[in-house]
């Protein structure tokens, strides 16, 4: 395979030729060879949504020339759409503040621009044209507080956009169950024992209830997930980057992402730790918890179809086993 040399701050390594990434990924590469798992694409993606607002607060504030910041804004948005998802090998299995990951998007971001600006191939640009990962496109930014920001972000785009919709509808469908059902008339049970009587239909709206009461849940978790950590820097008094950067970032953030995203009051805190991560992991296992309780009632009711309580007649879409009918 050919290759070209790349060089950073403990010397230089070979990088394969056509790849858009440099020096850094290339030793996590080498050595980070530990299992199959890779980042997220969606951690990796949100990390290129940072950089897009990133570069275009730095050049509003005077602090990157328009052109390396259009450049570096273009290619962190075609990055986070997922044009270039081949160039993130890296294991998921890496430094605790994502270090690798964060430097793996800076450099392919940078190459990325770096060719728009020079239309030439990667490496030999002029430097003066060339765009830094460290220097313009993590201006005013560290991996402890962009690795955060790009968690939280990822996990509300995951959330709001497929989670929360998929879990509506299924209320939905559950909510109208209940009335296509609400006069079948079956008997209640406790513990498998026979109890008093009551409807399919109220069996269902207890369903819809449940998740319900999880929506809610995922929704009040979801409102801390909002801050970012976003302008804190290495350790979260923002050295090193402009007092009005992570505000601005955030709003930006918001307003391209459609999400109520806003700078965190205390950034000790939001790159410290993770309560408002843990608080919405505590929501889901709750929703987890629910789904299983109504698929247990569901394919108890639906058991038989002869010897089985057999009040549900679910599709027959397959055969059980090999053995039986």
């Amino acid at each position: 395979m050919s290759t070209r040399l790349e060089k950073d701050s403990l010397g230089s390594i070979e990088v394969p030729r056509d790849a858009l990434w440099g020096a850094q990924t290339a030793r996590s590469l080498h050595f980070f060879t530990i299992g199959q798992q890779r980042m997220p694409l969606a951690i990796i993606h949100a990390i290129a949504w940072v950089k897009w607002a990133a570069a275009r607060v730095n050049c509003d504030l005077k602090l990157l020339e328009a052109q390396k910041a259009r450049a570096i804004a273009d290619a962190s948005q075609a990055v986070a759409l997922g044009s270039f998802d081949a160039e993130f090998p890296l294991s998921v299995w890496q430094t605790g503040s994502g270090t690798q990951s964060h430097m793996n998007a800076n450099e392919v971001i940078a190459n990325l621009a770096t060719q728009a600006l020079t239309k030439n191939a990667m490496g030999s640009a002029p430097a003066v044209k060339r765009i830094h990962p460290n220097d313009d496109v993590n201006l005013g930014q560290s991996s402890n507080d962009v690795f955060p920001t790009a968690m939280h972000i990822a996990i509300l785009i995951q959330t709001t956009r497929k989670l929360q919709p998929t879990l509506a509808n299924l209320r939905g469908v559950l909510l109208e169950k209940s009335v296509a059902f609400k006069d079948v008339i079956k008997i209640g049970r406790t513990h498998l024992q026979n109890a008093t009587p009551i409807t399919l239909g109220q069996e269902f709206g207890g369903y819809a209830a449940q998740l319900a009461i999880c929506e809610h849940s995922i929704a009040q978790a979801s409102v801390e997930v909002c801050t970012l950590a976003i302008g804190g820097t290495a350790v979260g008094n923002g050295l090193h980057t402009h007092p009005e950067f992570g505000s601005r970032v955030a709003a930006m953030l918001a307003e391209k992402l459609k999400l109520p995203l806003h700078r965190a009051d205390n950034l000790f805190a939001a790159m410290a730790g993770h309560e408002a991560l843990v608080a919405l992991h505590g929501a889901l296992k709750t929703l987890a918890v629910a789904l299983f309780k109504i698929a247990c009632d569901i394919r108890l009711l639906a058991s038989g179809p002869r010897a089985g309580l057999g009040e549900l007649n679910l599709p027959a879409n397959e055969l059980g086993s090999s053995i039986m009918p």
